[in-house]
């Protein structure tokens, strides 16, 4: 899925295998839509990966090994089983440590913030996530309110598919704030560990 370079800016997509369908497509759509380069990141590049509902089927752009998080103005999490699969690979959580700490826009849905969970960024912030993590969350010291919409700082989290026109409008939007100051990619982000 990656595309010829475009002056609004590259998204990363974590991805792997059992994503939510929808929450992946659609969000991409609108990503890209709006002049944005969304590049799916998996353990390996050429993966092919499928959705939870199979009404999906993709292959990664690039593996995690083959990124820097520096190259990024935004980070999208879909939900489904993909997540947690996700979460068990250090590498994927080193990746989301160290692009929450470039402050840029950080978009997850559904069970993406399990992987804010496991990087263990959770404490003191507040999001939402799908029913179930949300008590993952509130017992791991995040506040968890039950809105379509939550953003907190650099955070946009939403619940479930329904929420998804939310989601992606407020992505795009505080993507645009990014632009609006004019920021040029810092290389100045943590060390993923090998």
């Amino acid at each position: 899925m990656a595309e010829a370079a475009n002056k609004t800016g590259r998204i990363a997509c974590l991805l792997a295998e059992g994503f939510e369908d929808s929450e992946f497509r659609l969000p991409c759509d609108r990503l890209r839509r709006a002049g944005y380069l969304v590049e799916i990141i998996g353990t390996r590049a050429g993966q092919k990966l499928e959705g939870e509902r199979k009404h999906e089927r993709v292959m990664t752009d690039l593996g995690v090994d083959d990124v820097e998080v520096a190259d990024y103005q935004g980070l999208l999490i879909p939900g489904g089983y993909s997540p947690d699969k996700l979460r068990a690979d250090q590498r994927f959580v080193d990746f989301v440590k160290a692009f929450d700490h470039t402050g840029r826009p950080l978009a997850a849905i559904c069970h993406g913030p399990q992987l804010l969970l496991a990087a263990e960024l959770q404490r003191g912030r507040t999001l939402t996530a799908w029913k179930t993590v949300q008590s993952d969350l509130r017992q791991a010291g995040a506040k968890v309110v039950d809105e379509e919409v939550v953003v907190d700082g650099n955070w946009i989290t939403s619940r479930k598919p329904d929420d998804l026109e939310a989601f992606g409008e407020r992505f795009i939007a505080e993507l645009a704030k990014l632009a609006e100051r004019r920021e040029e990619p810092s290389r100045d982000v943590p060390a993923l560990s090998s």
